[in-house]
């Protein structure tokens, strides 16, 4: 089954968390689990060093890590029909939708307050 890990102290996450689960279309099986799980740890400690350190979302596909905008981007392959089109950002080259994910990955502390309870 694909995992999918998010902060589970960080309000965007809990949002987009919220935002999934009920879009995630009954022919696939993805998890989300909060990063700070014991399970989550876990895979995180199989990745190479530098993806350990990356503070970010992460999505394990078929086995294979996607972190930051790779994974936001391949989320769209587990939703229902009508929401394909946003596998469209595709076509927005990586670097440019990192720097994206990163300028609000910097500041979603400050936009988006911490759940009281992890909803996921």
């Amino acid at each position: 089954m694909d995992t999918l890990l998010l902060d589970g102290n960080c309000g965007l996450c809990n949002r987009g968390a919220m935002f999934l689960q009920p879009r995630i279309s009954p022919k696939k099986s993805l998890r989300i689990i909060p990063i700070e799980s014991e399970e989550g740890k876990k895979l995180i400690s199989t990745l190479p060093e530098k993806q350990q350190n990356a503070d970010t979302v992460y999505l394990f596909k078929n086995g294979k890590p996607y972190i930051r905008s790779a994974a936001i981007v391949r989320l769209s392959n587990y939703l229902r029909w009508w929401w394909k089109p946003m596998s469209l950002t595709w076509l927005i080259p990586l670097p440019i939708r990192d720097v994206v994910y990163r300028f609000i990955a910097k500041r979603r502390k400050r936009w988006f307050s911490a759940p009281d309870v992890c909803s996921f």
